[in-house]
């Protein structure tokens, strides 16, 4: 999940909205833009997709 805004010089800004980290700005096409985001490897959504396949793992479950 992306923010973008588009700058009054008709350049685009993209923030994380999960790390709030701005991936690109001044970025001159959508093209572009999409090709930035895809490549952004959040640390926050890594970080809770790994939290959440370990509370889902039966290898993880607690028994007692």
């Amino acid at each position: 999940m992306f923010s973008q805004t588009q700058n009054d010089n008709g350049t685009y800004n993209t923030r994380c909205l999960y790390c709030f980290m701005t991936i690109a700005s001044a970025v001159e096409t959508l093209d572009e833009l999409e090709r930035v985001e895809t490549h952004h490897i959040c640390p926050e959504k890594a970080l809770s997709d790994l939290l959440s396949q370990r509370a889902s793992s039966p290898a993880h479950a607690h028994t007692g």
